[in-house]
């Protein structure tokens, strides 16, 4: 199993919580299996690692001068913001095409191509689904929103790339909307 790094473990936790909260997820199996991983990795993230103050409180980490997300801390917040976009979801998820989620399948299915490769792919298709769907919302939530919709309808389409799909969904958004999640989180 991969180790997921500090940095990631916000979009990685919100991710899963979109999926696990989303209608009509035809691949419950798969996420079970990658809720044991998540599981595993958040255990990794042990209560040694924070140091309590004086005052019983976890002292403030950081990581290259960033709050470092305790996904235990989080949980509530978490579930509350991807609850928030999984319905503003369901509001893109009839306007993508059936075409477009297909082509990002063929490029899952071919292990050819690298990680940054299927990531450009994920970019050019949720940026050329932003232009062609109008939508009232920020720039920055309708992409993330559309990212995490495909990731969901690439997984009902073909369940056994949800591994591969969520790995690169969370490179994707974390490349792209890092700061914007972590703004979500603290607001």
């Amino acid at each position: 199993m991969e180790q997921i790094s500090g940095s990631v473990q916000m979009e990685h936790a919100l991710l899963y919580t979109f999926l696990e909260v989303s209608p009509d997820c035809k691949f419950r199996e798969q996420l079970h299996f990658l809720q044991n991983e998540l599981f595993q990795w958040q255990c990794d993230y042990s209560y040694d690692d924070a140091e309590l103050q004086t005052d019983g409180n976890q002292s403030g980490q950081t990581q290259n001068g960033e709050q470092v997300f305790d996904p235990r801390v989080h949980d509530e917040v978490v579930r509350l913001i991807a609850a928030q976009l999984a319905e503003a979801g369901d509001k893109f998820d009839k306007e993508i095409k059936a075409r477009v989620v297909n082509e990002l399948v063929q490029h899952f299915l071919n292990e050819n191509l690298s990680l940054e490769e299927i990531t450009r792919h994920m970019s050019e298709a949720v940026e050329g689904l932003a232009r062609a769907i109008p939508s009232d919302m920020e720039q920055e939530k309708a992409m993330l929103v559309l990212a995490m919709v495909l990731t969901k309808k690439i997984a009902n389409t073909m369940p056994s790339l949800l591994h591969r799909v969520f790995n690169t969904t969370v490179n994707y958004i974390s490349q792209q909307f890092h700061n914007y999640i972590a703004r979500m989180m603290r607001e």
